[in-house]
């Protein structure tokens, strides 16, 4: 995976604003995310390909979290604005208060690679989902990878 450094979005968050957002969505982010998006925020990708039922996905950014996201230039990519899109196809449950799957990534034509917290609330694994298949309170996804280290680690330069 090679890393478009010019794209990074700044100001980085700190660890105060991540630890805000992650009140909000009622959840830990794993410390291999956390550490990743303090210095990778939103950042365009290169060569971050990965396969995943019978088919291959491009990387084309990971999202960002900003503080102030209507005055942002990039805070469309906040992960609060794509969830705030997407949130009720990411869920089965219509009483969920918080998220269970979070947008972290997006990927050529639309899905997002995404951490599942659904199994394991401490160690979330790395899905896709589809947002051609999924409908309001009906997700679909794919399992790619059992954490986001591993998920990284996977991702290779297309032939």
């Amino acid at each position: 995976m090679k890393i478009k450094r010019d794209t990074v979005v700044k100001p980085l968050p700190s660890a105060e604003l991540i630890k805000k957002h992650e009140k909000f969505w009622r959840l830990t982010l794993p410390n291999s995310f956390f550490n990743f998006i303090k210095e990778n925020n939103g950042v365009k990708v290169e060569d971050a390909t990965f396969e995943c039922n019978n088919r291959g996905y491009a990387v084309e950014r990971f999202l960002c979290i900003v503080d102030d996201i209507e005055n942002h230039p990039k805070g469309i990519y906040d992960i609060d604005v794509v969830f705030s899109q997407i949130g009720e196809r990411l869920t089965d449950n219509e009483d969920l208060l918080g998220a269970e799957v979070l947008p972290i990534a997006s990927v050529f034509a639309g899905d997002f690679v995404c951490l599942d917290f659904r199994t394991d609330k401490n160690n979330p694994s790395v899905c896709i989902w589809s947002h051609e298949e999924s409908g309001e309170f009906e997700p679909v996804t794919y399992n790619v990878a059992d954490n986001f280290t591993e998920f990284l680690n996977g991702l290779y330069e297309p032939k």
